[in-house]
């Protein structure tokens, strides 16, 4: 499409549609788009998994369990390195990283990138679930219409969530909680106003899955909770925080060991190899898991063994509570595994996966003490919303999530139970959750930092203050005498031949000195000029600036780029800048 035709149609749009009116419309397209794009990537990922399958019979041809995560992953680093110089920026934490730091710009690549290496990460079995590289998708979708049709950043950004909302909409028809992970993951700040595009977007891609995606996703929830199971229901939320912080710390431990690995395709391999060793051992983990989390709300609880080498033992209830401990436990594992190592998937579905596996032991160990019998699905179904709320730190989505999924309203108060003790537990002990662990130790997380993410986003370029007279080292005390009648700073930058800052001369340092003309030859400025508190560099972040400022308790500190004297900047100026960016905030 031609520049003149997009500029005509801007315009056009500019005339005729308010941007209320405009947003709706848009945010009813992204819907679609994002709908189409999660059934599209669930159906192939899924058919392509029961093909490959297909080749398993009973026990034998297990060995395929080795070979085929160390061909998705290649194929999937393969791609990286050849199309995309071997960066992706994979995963939920670097939209948020793009929201604050880049004003929501998504790259075009991600409307693509992101199926491409998830389809061959979980079509050949990868341990890990398709939320993440479909909400990004779903996302970078929303973010680049806003910029096609020349949006402003506030309007880009609730496009994005928007994506991002109907992209988890999609994959579990659950429009509700498409909406809320919008607002608690993506976006940080949103006025009411801007709920009506996300809901709409988020119930644009229900309709368009339900349509071509029937079916409802897990189990529904017909028996409702007794009074005194209330006291299980409690114990299992502190469990569920305890296994939610397992499972943050792991998956950073593997995120910061294969992020010190330099050489990718034998990072690849060795991943391949490790997620192969534990799908041959545990075949449950092979990919999702949903078709496990199905199989236990129903009933079928064998399934987690059958075609597995210890299938004999699964009349051993024992035996299989262990087993599918281990399961619980080494799915954190295999997830971090596969997404660091070069695939693409995200830990959403592994949540529920695990919450799954928890909720089962658990219930089942009741029953199997005697004491008391609970019914198995609701706490099957509440512990997978208590370890998505502790792992993703996203108490609403998760409760609303699990109830438009297994239609488990009736469970609202456990679910609620459980859900805050997991949530405020895992906050407590570890304030950053899977998604926001690692960017936040790289200092990139500022997202629901308001005045960080001000801060960052004021220019220092533009706050740099040029009116500072430069002074030489050698120069006498009569020659700056001159140069303070034509400055109106109390400050003077001492540079040295190269531009290069050497020091300052502070006014109130040597007015004592400056009406005794007789010291006039005998003081040069090296002799009353002192170092600067600190020095500020052109590439400093404000927030950082701003801290140097406040520790130093000073108004004023010089600037340099690339080693040269470039000017000073004021905390007055900073300030000043600040108030009037949250003043336009505010407004919008």
């Amino acid at each position: 499409m031609s520049k003149r035709l997009i500029v005509k149609l801007i315009q056009w749009r500019t005339r005729f549609l308010p941007d209320r009116i405009f947003i709706i419309v848009v945010s009813i397209i992204i819907g679609i788009l994002a709908g189409l794009i999660a059934v599209a990537l669930k159906t192939s990922v899924h058919a392509f998994q029961e093909f490959l399958t297909s080749f398993f019979s009973a026990r034998t041809n297990l060995d395929l369990y080795i070979i085929f995560p160390i061909i998705g992953l290649t194929l999937s680093t393969i791609y990286v390195r050849v199309f995309r110089k071997g960066v992706l920026s994979r995963g939920i934490g670097n939209v948020l990283v793009e929201i604050s730091k880049k004003k929501g710009v998504i790259a075009k690549h991600k409307l693509y990138s992101q199926l491409i290496t998830s389809f061959f990460t979980l079509g050949f079995g990868g341990s890990a679930g398709l939320e993440a590289p479909i909400s990004v998708t779903g996302a970078a979708v929303g973010s680049n219409t806003a910029g096609f049709f020349r949006l402003s950043e506030s309007h880009r950004k609730l496009l994005l969530g928007c994506g991002a909302a109907g992209g988890i909409a999609a994959i579990f028809n659950s429009p509700i909680a498409g909406v809320l992970f919008a607002v608690e993951i993506i976006l940080s700040e949103l006025v009411v106003s801007n709920f009506i595009p996300l809901i709409i977007s988020s119930a644009s891609a229900t309709v368009v899955s339900k349509f071509l995606y029937t079916g409802q996703p897990f189990k529904l929830i017909t028996e409702s909770w007794e009074l005194a199971s209330i006291p299980y229901y409690i114990a299992l939320g502190i469990i569920c925080a305890l296994i939610s912080l397992y499972m943050i710390k792991v998956y950073y431990y593997f995120y910061k060991t294969y992020g010190q690995w330099n050489k990718p395709y034998i990072k690849t391999l060795i991943g391949g190899l490790s997620l192969g060793i534990l799908l041959f051992l545990f075949p449950a983990l092979f990919g999702e898991g949903y078709n496990i989390v199905e199989n236990l709300l129903d009933g079928e609880y064998l399934q987690l063994i059958n075609n597995s080498l210890f299938a004999e033992h699964q009349n051993n209830i024992w035996f299989l509570l262990v087993y599918a401990f281990l399961i619980m436990m080494l799915k954190i594992i295999a997830t971090s595994i596969t997404v660091n190592s070069g695939g693409n998937g995200g830990v959403f579905g592994s949540s529920l996966f695990v919450g799954a596996l928890l909720g089962f032991i658990y219930a089942r160990l009741i029953n199997l003490w005697g004491h008391y019998q609970v019914t198995e699905v609701n706490f099957i179904v509440v512990a997978m919303a208590g370890i998505l709320a502790g792992t993703i730190h996203a108490p609403l989505t998760a409760i609303f999530l699990i109830a438009e999924i297994t239609g488990g309203y009736a469970l609202f108060i456990p679910l609620m139970i459980v859900v805050a003790l997991s949530y405020f537990i895992s906050i407590y002990f570890e304030p950053y959750s899977a998604y926001t662990k690692g960017i936040a130790m790289k200092g990139e997380f500022i997202l629901y930092n308001r005045d960080r993410l001000i801060l960052e986003n004021i220019s220092i370029q533009k706050l740099i203050e040029k009116d500072f007279i430069p002074v030489n080292a050698e120069d006498t005390l009569g020659e700056f005498i001159e140069i303070i009648e034509q400055s109106r700073r109390n400050i003077f930058p001492v540079l040295d031949k190269d531009e290069k800052l050497v020091g300052i001369v502070l006014l109130d340092d040597v007015r004592e000195i400056i009406f005794e003309r007789h010291m006039y030859n005998l003081v040069l400025i090296k002799d009353v000029m002192i170092k600067p508190p600190a020095i500020i560099d052109i590439k400093e972040n404000t927030y950082d600036i701003v801290k140097k400022f406040d520790e130093l308790n000073v108004w004023n500190l010089p600037v340099t780029i690339e080693g040269k004297y470039a000017g000073f900047i004021s905390k007055s100026s900073i300030l000043s800048h600040y108030r009037d960016l949250l003043v336009k905030q505010v407004q919008r």
